[in-house]
């Protein structure tokens, strides 16, 4: 079976046998370059009306471009899909061939569909096939303004048309895609240099410049898609878009992207990846409590029957407020506790309050929490599991970076408090942020960080470094703002291994 989009010449009939020849209409970079230039010209429009906006892009038949290229890879997709093996052929193999191949493989095969895949993909259909960038984006003055054409542009379009359709396929976002236009123009990189490997290869790029895929690997927090399944590849490894006029849609974010105006307030992409990352610290917080509490109520004397169903928020215990007021105080003279960090540490063979290696951290919330409630200093709704889910969450696992008393091994007040203090638990909304601390401004495609530890938010500089926080049971790096970084290194009750 031979797939052929139109151009300059085409395989003779006559020496393949058992085959289906197949025109697909794609144009050519001529009339591509001329399409891009009608979209651009309507994207700059001021105030267009409705009937100008619309009759504009119709005559730019971008769109219909886009529609084209999706047609023919879902047309290779299926037929190699069903065990039918495809020959593909334009003019010279290097701008169609690479569009429809690579598109087809996406659909194909949910590997390129993650990060690390996708730029594989780039590598392979783009880079090593000779597409001429240096031609078709015009990063030389001497380069023949007929060579340039938005094939690779086209491309990423495609990709991100297949996104709106399949929003949980994709482990990267709108943000990726974008990046990477940028910088295949930018020649800030390495990667798009040149018209083949040969060229790459005469430059030297390799040594003389970095490489793309490390600057993204670096700010990958930036590219993620929240909404990502991994299961997606299971029940739908093979996805087909469709080309129909009704599903494609004009990419604003790519022609209008710094019209501030067209753009909603906050990237509803963003807010739930902070969702997502706020609920996972909170989860990591929660375990570390359910710990601390398990191993205070057995320091009380309490059976592991009791402690079981105080955490399924059954039965009360007013020694624990007893025991936490005459450690835990806003003021300068709370008193002491009848038990002591002594005793604490003198018991903890039997109490099960040794780290050994592996215990993470408790949280300001918690503390008020403790002290509030008359009851118990927990409710229900917070801390639901059972001993045996404790011991099944907690047993065997070792934390990502170890994080221990630099005196001892051995659970003390100090360290709860410093537990306590480690994790914010809550985030500042994005909402009416409109800059960094370091006076960076915010719009719609510069991602909002924020600090694990203290809640606020800032931008990618700002927040530079991940470390672990004690108040997380497993331990993981996670981002902090740089003065919280300061802070957690610098805290007497904790030591960090060196990064």
């Amino acid at each position: 079976m031979v797939n052929k989009a139109q151009g300059k010449g085409y395989e003779n009939e006559n020496f393949y046998s058992n085959m289906k020849f197949q025109f697909l209409g794609i144009e050519n970079i001529h009339v591509m370059r001329a399409s891009l230039q009608k979209l651009i010209e309507m994207s700059e429009l001021k105030k267009p009306s409705m009937n100008d906006f619309l009759s504009r892009l119709e005559a730019s038949s971008w769109l219909k471009h886009i529609g084209a290229i999706i047609e023919t890879s879902a047309f290779i997709a299926k037929a190699i899909s069903d065990g039918i093996s495809v020959l593909v052929h334009c003019s010279d193999g290097w701008d169609r061939t690479a569009q429809t191949c690579s598109l087809a493989g996406l659909m194909l095969d949910p590997y390129y569909r993650t990060v690390q895949g996708f730029q594989a993909l780039i590598e392979k259909e783009w880079l090593a096939f000779g597409h001429k960038f240096t031609d078709r984006c015009g990063l030389l003055e001497s380069v023949d303004v007929k060579e340039t054409s938005p094939v690779f542009t086209q491309f990423l379009e495609t990709v991100w048309q297949m996104m709106q359709q399949f929003p949980c396929a994709f482990q990267f976002n709108e943000r990726f895609l974008l990046t990477i236009h940028d910088h295949a123009y930018s020649c800030q990189f390495g990667t798009f240099i040149g018209n083949c490997e040969k060229d790459r290869l005469d430059l030297r790029l390799s040594e003389k410049t970095y490489s793309l895929w490390a600057y993204l690997a670096h700010h990958s927090s930036e590219y993620l898609n929240p909404l990502y399944k991994k299961t997606y590849e299971i029940r739908r490894p093979v996805i087909i878009p469709t080309s129909s006029p009704q599903a494609l849609k004009f990419w604003k974010g790519m022609y209008n992207r710094f019209d501030s105006g067209l753009h909603p307030r906050e990237n509803v992409m963003d807010i739930v990846s902070a969702a997502k990352d706020h609920s996972s610290s909170l989860e990591d917080h929660v375990l570390l409590l359910e710990k601390r509490v398990t191993q205070i109520c057995k320091l009380l004397g309490k059976s592991d029957e009791t402690i079981q169903r105080k955490l399924q928020g059954y039965l009360s215990m007013d020694s624990i407020d007893g025991f936490l007021s005459g450690h835990i105080g806003d003021g300068p003279n709370q008193s002491k506790s009848p038990v002591s960090d002594e005793h604490l540490h003198k018991n903890s063979s039997d109490s099960d309050l040794t780290i050994n290696g592996r215990y993470p951290p408790l949280d300001n919330a918690t503390v008020n929490h403790l002290k509030s409630d008359t009851e118990s200093g927990f409710d229900e709704s917070s801390s639901q599991m059972s001993r045996s889910g404790i011991d099944d969450a907690y047993n065997g696992i070792e934390p990502a970076s170890l994080i221990r008393s630099p005196s001892s091994d051995q659970l003390s007040v100090d360290q709860l408090i410093a537990e306590l203090k480690t994790v914010a638990v809550s985030w500042k909304s994005f909402r009416n942020v409109y800059s960094c601390s370091c006076a960076t401004p915010f719009d719609y495609y510069v991602k909002k960080f924020h600090c694990w530890k203290c809640g606020h938010v800032f931008c990618t500089r700002c927040i530079a470094r991940n470390i672990p926080l004690p108040g997380h049971y497993h331990r993981r790096p996670v981002p902090v703002c740089k003065p919280c970084y300061k802070e957690v290194r610098r805290s007497p009750s904790t030591e960090f291994p060196l990064s």
